[in-house]
């Protein structure tokens, strides 16, 4: 087996071999121009609201509406990234058990997974994550429920936007909805490869 799978790596690597630099990224600068009805563009906020619902996800309006979601559907036991804890914990009150520190070895006790969001897509419904916000990524992608806490200025009205603002983060993700596949019989479920719920925060 060990002489297989170095004979499958040598041959990667003898096809790579011949590439000394990656392509140059694409210039998006008004170079694509989507075409698309946007009726409600206007008010980034309820358009976002309305495309996430469109796809299972959720918005809270505030925190003490987060906690109250939480508490109805049972999931009282989770992670939050430390830096938003001290604005969140007067609002969730008797009976949750939130840890600041992600146990990789206990990730099966997670219900929940509160972390920073690097932006959102009112055109698309879609939450940013990034490596540079996220506090550490299991807690996004692990937990049943994934809550991001998103600040209201990183919400771009349309994809060319949210292009435009990647940065130089290394790892980005797009989050549009809970986690879907559809790769059996063409049956679409939701939770399979990431969270089943996908909630967003947003804050001043």
């Amino acid at each position: 087996m060990p002489a297989d799978r170095e004979m499958i790596l040598g041959k990667v690597r003898d096809a790579l071999a011949p590439l000394h630099e990656r392509a140059k990224l694409p210039s998006y600068d008004g170079a694509v121009e989507l075409a698309r009805t946007r009726a409600d563009a206007a008010d980034p906020m309820a358009e976002f609201a309305a495309r996430i619902r469109g796809v299972n996800g959720e918005v809270v309006p505030d925190a003490p509406a987060l906690a109250a979601l939480l508490r109805t559907r049972g999931w009282m036991r989770g992670y939050c990234d430390p830096a938003l804890w001290g604005s969140l914990e007067p609002h969730f009150g008797e009976g949750f058990h939130v840890e600041l520190s992600f146990d990789r070895a206990r990730v099966d006790d997670y219900q929940f997974g509160i972390t920073r969001g690097a932006g959102a897509i009112a055109e698309t419904g879609t939450i940013i994550l990034n490596d540079t916000t996220t506090s550490t990524r299991l807690a996004a992608l692990a937990p049943w429920a994934h809550v991001a806490v998103i600040p209201r200025k990183a919400l771009h009205g349309d994809l060319m936007a949210a292009v435009a603002a990647l940065g130089s983060d290394p790892n980005v993700i797009w989050c549009t909805g809970p986690s879907k596949t559809a790769d059996v019989e063409g049956i679409l479920i939701e939770g399979v490869h990431g969270p089943g719920a996908q909630i967003a925060l947003f804050t001043a």
